[in-house]
């Protein structure tokens, strides 16, 4: 029977999009593009994840990379994407409802060292406590199974009682293969739908 629900954070609670981000920063295509594939998919961006570097170490590599007409760009993609906070929709009302109904609600989320700034002002993390485990504070990230495996163990769960949700496939399954049933999120009311699938009271 599942008890717990392992939520990741980005593009399943957060609403945490490049697409978007590059939009709202009225950029060209040519340079919107360069900034999803040159600092979104960049080695130095997963090394921010798993707290290898700080924002401002990693802005540091970067700018050389872009334009320096770009720099002040790059500076709130990295420092300021979270202003204002945007939750990605239908979550909040979700999460709410699994709370009252009294599973344990967990974070497991791959993400630099500057998210205990943001985090708190998601309307949402008032559900999770500090039952969050962040890539960068343990300096593993998914899908490393000793990610899964850290979580089960500091928060005392059996694998066979949680659910983990992310929107990549490839950190669903690392939830799977170490006994943790997983879901890869498709929006929120989806996964209302395979909640209630799989026996989750809402």
């Amino acid at each position: 029977m599942i008890r717990n629900i392992l939520f990741d954070m980005g593009s399943v609670l957060v609403d945490f999009d490049p697409v978007r981000f590059t939009l709202e920063a009225k950029l060209s295509p040519e340079d919107a593009a360069l900034i999803r594939e040159e600092l979104f998919r960049s080695i130095e961006w997963a090394q921010l994840d798993r707290g290898v570097l700080d924002d401002r170490q990693f802005l540091a590599l970067m700018r050389p990379r872009f334009p320096e007409r770009l720099w002040p760009t790059l500076e709130w993609m990295v420092c300021h994407w979270d202003e204002p906070p945007v939750m990605v929709e239908g979550m909040y009302e979700l999460v709410e409802a699994l709370s009252q109904k009294g599973y344990g609600l967990y974070l497991l989320s791959n993400a630099g060292l500057r998210h205990d700034e943001y985090w708190p002002r998601y309307p949402v993390s008032r559900f999770f406590g500090d039952r969050l485990l962040i890539s960068a504070h343990e300096r593993i990230t998914k899908p490393d199974p000793r990610f899964y495996r850290l979580a089960l163990e500091r928060f005392g769960l059996e694998a066979s009682e949680c659910l983990f949700i992310d929107d990549v496939p490839v950190n669903a399954e690392g939830a799977v293969y170490c006994g943790i049933d997983a879901l890869v999120f498709r929006g929120a009311d989806r996964l209302r739908r395979e909640l209630l699938q799989k026996g989750i009271q809402l």
